[in-house]
């Protein structure tokens, strides 16, 4: 069975919203997209230690489990990008699963859109052969990951969506490995432990 893997910028804060640009998502008038640049480009977050992270995961195999919104995104920037190369590449090239709770026309190549039933369609495609399904960004489908890679930035904003808001499931997760750049960037990688019980430790799932 293939897992489902994320990749999540998040601030000191919890927040995760618009990282890469200041129109990337403005919900809410969230007025501080673009907040990762500070640090460098997608690809080249300020050091060797980054750059070798992000080029270490385009070279695993992977196809993309996406949100609607953040497919939109993605649709209307990697096809023509001239920077993060190598991203763009693997990107555009591999299968892309949208997930939306209504019918949508998907315009990126290889896109196959996943509706009704989302929570039993993802499992269905958690049962066939392939490779790891990455969400990026995409906070709606953070519950449902075997595998969380987190870029935790060294700067905070105070407002913005949340990488766990109301509505997120009690679930233990296990730190098996972490790295920080010259820049402050933790990147940590969990995997799920369990469920927390009341009166006791995890209970394994």
């Amino acid at each position: 069975m293939r897992k489902i893997v994320t990749t999540t910028f998040v601030t000191l804060d919890g927040v995760m919203q618009a990282p890469g640009g200041p129109e990337e998502d403005t919900r809410n008038g969230f007025k501080y997209g673009g907040w990762s640049f500070k640090f460098g480009s997608v690809s080249t977050y300020g050091d060797e230690l980054t750059r070798k992270v992000m080029g270490g995961f385009m070279e695993l195999p992977f196809e993309l489990l996406l949100g609607k919104r953040t497919y939109d995104i993605f649709a209307s920037y990697w096809p023509t990008a001239t920077q993060d190369e190598i991203i763009a590449k693997r990107f555009n090239s591999t299968r892309k699963y949208v997930v939306s709770h209504k019918p949508a026309q998907l315009s990126w190549n290889n896109s196959t859109l996943i509706t009704g039933d989302v929570v039993s369609e993802i499992k269905k495609l958690k049962e066939q052969d392939g490779p790891d399904l990455w969400v990026h960004g995409s906070g709606n489908l953070i519950h449902l990951i075997d595998v969380m890679h987190v870029w935790i930035f060294p700067i905070t904003l105070g407002s913005g969506q949340k990488l766990f808001a109301d509505g997120t499931q009690p679930e233990g997760l296990r730190l098996v490995e972490s790295k920080i750049s010259k820049t402050g960037v933790i990147i940590a990688t969990y995997e799920l432990a369990g469920a927390p019980k009341a009166d006791g430790p995890l209970q394994k799932v």
